[in-house]
């Protein structure tokens, strides 16, 4: 009797397992369209993010395990293919039905590069072959349009704005509504108002993940958004002197406070290296790392001080779009990957409640 059956090739790749998940392949359901035609197998294993660090390996692994199991197979194909995970309450919520991962990247005070990271991170997660949106939450200093360069303003259709879109990431900002000259001088109220506005009237689609880039500290925006949506989890950018992990552990603080995972601290300007190759720590080193280690949470990773990743923002052509193959973008995309593997993670295994967020009894 032939070794070439679909139970053989399952077995086999129940030695695959993923690293992150902690269990087999075919127990997660990845192992997908098994075909069997003679001596030819094919069949597709279906990841949780098409951002999956590990994805290669898990490949490589997969071809090996059949092909020792089953010496007989004289071709093998395996696609890798992902239906993003979502949080259990995500898609029963009453606004953003189609997104499936709300992602917030924060930081607790400003200067630190938040935006340049939040845009860098939305751009590699869309080259891996997600559907990306960012919102610009920073209603006051609004720098999306700049680092995206969008100068056009937004469309509505059935009574809904559409959001613009450049480097496959949709984006919605106040910077596309009101001229670039204008201060927006609003009570909290009504910037809150603002950001909700950009969740409940803006038609966004079916999006893998939405990225909101937060003013900076604990302020309206952030308890609104919070109180909207039930979101996937926090990314917490910081720079590694000490005066920016302290509001960072503050930022920290508040995203567990309600009930918001942290998926990982991410250190920017983290060191520069020299025209003759040394690498300088300007802003000390390994804080970020510190401060994840301190609040049990990853360490996504660190982004060195290079000039083109500031002139990708001020020019609107982010490096990750740019100069994909350099070693920052290469850094920004392992970063996303890592956060897309966290959010995996925490989505696999559990299934979070809704938030509630008490102001005490004497708060309206």
């Amino acid at each position: 009797m032939s070794a070439l059956t679909n139970e053989n090739i399952l077995n086999a790749l129940r030695a695959v397992r993923d690293p992150d998940l902690h269990r087999d392949i075919v127990a997660l359901n990845f192992v997908k369209e098994i075909k069997i035609e003679g001596k030819k197998v094919s069949f597709n294993i279906e990841l949780t993010t098409p951002a999956c660090p590990v994805k290669d390996e898990m490949k490589a692994q997969a071809e090996h395990a059949v092909r020792e199991a089953i010496p007989e197979i004289e071709q093998l194909q395996v696609s890798m293919t992902a239906s993003v995970s979502h949080r259990a309450n995500m898609q029963a919520q009453p606004v953003l039905t189609g997104v499936k991962n709300t992602i917030a990247v924060a930081s607790g005070k400003g200067g630190v590069g938040k935006s340049t990271v939040a845009v860098n991170l939305a751009v590699s997660l869309a080259r891996e072959g997600a559907s990306v949106g960012l919102i610009d939450c920073d209603i006051y200093g609004p720098s999306i349009p700049l680092m995206f360069n969008i100068n056009e303003k937004p469309q509505l259709h059935n009574q809904k704005l559409l959001p613009l879109e450049k480097y496959g990431v949709k984006v919605m900002s106040i910077g596309f509504l009101i001229d670039s000259t204008q201060a927006v001088i609003w009570r909290g109220p009504m910037a809150s108002g603002a950001v909700k506005q950009f969740m409940t009237d803006v038609d966004w689609g079916e999006l893998d993940y939405l990225i909101f880039d937060l003013p900076p500290g604990t302020g309206d925006i952030q308890l609104t958004i919070v109180q909207q949506i039930p979101l996937t989890g926090a990314v917490i950018v910081t720079t590694p002197q000490e005066m920016s992990l302290a509001d960072a552990r503050r930022g920290m603080a508040m995203f567990q406070k309600v009930n918001v995972p942290i998926l990982g601290v991410v250190e920017n300007m983290s060191y520069f290296v020299s025209a003759s190759g040394e690498r300088e720590n300007i802003f000390d080193n390994g804080g970020g790392k510190k401060v994840a280690d301190q609040f049990s949470v990853p360490f996504l990773g660190e982004i060195p001080i290079f000039t083109k990743i500031r002139a990708g923002s001020d020019s609107g052509r982010p490096i990750t779009d740019s100069e994909p193959q350099s070693e920052p973008a290469k850094i920004f995309g392992s970063i996303a990957r890592n956060m897309a593997a966290q959010i995996s993670i925490n989505n696999f295994s559990k299934k979070s409640a809704p938030i509630e967020i008490s102001l005490g009894s004497n708060n309206q």
